[in-house]
Parts: C-alpha cells; sequence; structure tokens
C-alpha cells in the first residue's frame, strides 16, 4: 500500500474520530483506528469493520503505538467533557503529554504529518473576546479543569517542539463546542445533555443562571475544517481555531433545544462550576483567509440532526406536538 494512503487516527472510536475514519476511508486511505474505549464507543465504528481497509484496534495512546508506513497520524485521543476528563485528572493530563509524545516519536520514525485536536479550554476563562489564536488565554493552571486545559497546552508545546528540533509536520486546530451524530447521550456536554433530557421530559440544569456564552459547530464543518487544513500547504502548522462564530448563551440553546423538540421540561438552576468560562467565541479569520473554510450550518439545522440522532439513539421520540416550523432555519 502506497505510504500516501496509510492512517492511524487515535481515538478514532470517540465521537470526533469517528467522523475522521470515515472521512478518510472514503477518500480511499487504510486506516489503522486506536482507541482505549475510555469515552470512545465502538457502535461508531462497527459500520467500517467490513471496509478491508479499516482494522480497531483497542488500545492506550499512552503505550507504545503499532508502527506502519504511515502517511498521517492524527491524535483525537483525550476524553473532552468535564464528567469524564474530571473523573481522572492524572490520567487525562498523562494521555496529552505522553499520548502526544508517543504520536510525535511515532512521526519522526514514519516521516509522518501529524494532526493534534487542541481546544478552545486553551483560552480560559478569557480576558479577550472573541479568541483569536494570538491571545495565550487566562487558565487557571492549578484548578479543577487544569488536567485538561494544562494537558493541552503542553501538547501543543511538545507538537512545536518537535517541529522545531526535528522536523515533524504539524497541524494544530483549536476545537470549539461541537455537537452531532456519534456523540454519547450521556457525555455530558451541553447539547447532548439538553437535548437528551429534554427528550425524556427531564429538566434541564443551568449553571450560574445561563448567562455564559458559547459557540456550537456542526460535526460536519468541524471536520471540514480538519481536513481543510491537514491538507494545507507544510507551512501552515496552526493553531488555527475552528469554530461557528456565532454565539449564544446557554439558557437561549436551552429554550431553543425545548422548542424544537416540543418539550414541557422546565428549567433548573445549578451553581456555576469553579473556573467555567463566561465567555466563548472563535476569532476564525485564520481559517478564512489561509484555508478558504467558513462553517455553514446554522444552529437550528444542526440541532435538527443532533435531535433526531439522539431520538434514534435513546428511542425517544420527540414529544408528538413538536412544530415543523420549529425546526426551520
Amino acid at each position: 500500500m502506497d505510504k500516501a494512503l496509510k492512517a492511524l487516527v487515535a481515538g478514532g472510536a470517540g465521537f470526533l474520530g469517528s467522523h475522521v475514519c470515515r472521512r478518510l476511508l472514503a477518500q480511499g486511505y487504510s486506516v489503522i483506528c486506536l482507541d482505549n474505549l475510555q469515552t470512545g464507543r465502538r457502535k461508531n465504528v462497527d459500520v467500517l469493520l467490513s471496509n478491508e481497509k479499516f482494522r480497531f484496534v483497542e488500545a492506550d495512546v499512552r503505550d507504545p503505538l503499532p508502527f506502519d508506513n504511515y502517511a498521517e497520524i492524527w491524535n483525537l485521543a483525550c476524553p473532552a467533557s468535564p464528567p469524564h476528563y474530571q473523573a481522572d485528572p492524572v490520567g487525562t493530563m498523562l494521555i496529552n503529554v505522553i499520548g502526544m509524545k508517543n504520536v510525535l516519536d511515532l512521526a519522526v520514525q514514519c516521516g509522518a504529518r501529524v494532526f493534534q485536536a487542541s481546544t478552545s479550554e486553551i483560552y480560559g476563562d478569557p480576558e479577550v473576546h472573541p479568541q483569536g489564536e494570538s491571545y495565550r488565554g487566562a487558565v487557571n493552571a492549578i484548578g479543577p479543569r487544569a488536567c485538561y486545559d494544562e494537558g493541552k497546552r503542553a501538547a501543543e508545546t511538545l507538537c512545536f517542539d518537535y517541529h522545531r528540533h526535528y522536523g515533524v509536520e504539524i497541524k494544530v486546530v483549536r476545537i470549539f463546542n461541537t455537537y452531532g451524530p456519534n456523540m454519547d447521550p450521556e457525555d455530558g456536554r451541553v447539547v447532548s445533555n439538553f437535548i437528551v433530557s429534554a427528550l425524556a421530559g427531564r429538566s434541564l440544569e443551568l449553571y450560574g443562571g445561563g448567562s455564559q456564552t458559547r459557540s456550537f459547530c456542526y460535526v460536519d464543518d468541524l471536520v471540514d475544517g480538519f481536513f481543510c487544513l491537514m491538507r494545507s500547504d507544510a507551512a501552515i502548522t496552526g493553531p488555527i481555531n475552528i469554530g461557528n462564530p456565532g454565539e449564544f448563551t446557554v439558557r437561549e440553546l436551552a429554550e431553543i433545544v425545548l422548542e424544537m423538540t416540543g418539550s414541557k421540561s422546565g428549567i433548573v438552576d445549578r451553581p456555576l462550576p469553579k473556573d467555567d468560562p463566561l465567555q466563548r467565541r472563535p476569532d476564525i479569520t485564520l481559517a478564512g483567509s489561509l484555508l478558504g473554510w467558513s462553517p455553514k450550518v446554522p444552529l437550528r439545522e444542526g440541532l435538527k440532526k443532533a435531535i433526531a440522532y439522539f431520538e434514534a439513539e435513546s428511542g425517544i421520540p420527540a414529544p408528538v406536538g413538536m412544530a415543523e416550523d420549529s425546526v426551520r432555519q
């Protein structure tokens, strides 16, 4: 097999990794999907197992990685929601640091280009709005979210050190809030929480009144951005923000989900978690100018697809009163 058509996807059974695997296969790649299934799900890639170019390996990115003549290594291996990454904070930090080092060492051996899925959490609770890539962030290095935030910052440092010292081709993307098919219904992130609760008739929980803002990117748009970056000239290393700059309060999101599902669920308020960012919106100027990328899917259109996905996952249909008008753009 031509080296140009071989890829390793670490975290390939996860929400985003499974979409990357599908896209690579569609482009003719042979794909090794590596996942320890801590938060990834076999069901996300079961449909791919019949493809002779796809192989699933249950393994941990912190352990030695399977060697092959890869052209590309995609690193999406890390729990991404606070309940998951805070459940084992030491493990989360080591996934980001040791896992990243293992990926980069493998890239040195086989000459692969490396994709690193970094995060908008790099910016912490930002003092600059919207957040551009030149902003260095305001992260609490000793807070309960630091295992993820600082872990991703350290992973970026490793990427650029390997790039400068060993010539590894790197592509670093900073991901903002993303949603869509292949999310775990128990993921713990706000979109999945709200939709699953609304469908089940449970109250939607807001934290700190829901006045904090987020920008929500549909997964197809995000993965388009990934591939625009990965296929770009080697001189374009990133970091580059990939996200939808449409900004909504969390309360607005809750109200939209209730409207679109026709749910009669209530809204309850909980205390704001420590270090929860109050504002989050990407400046995507670089993505537009360097990659020609911008998101295409508006929030309501993406939520319509996400609601249908979670209905199928949970087996709970939206209430009969759901109006067609509520899902129109």
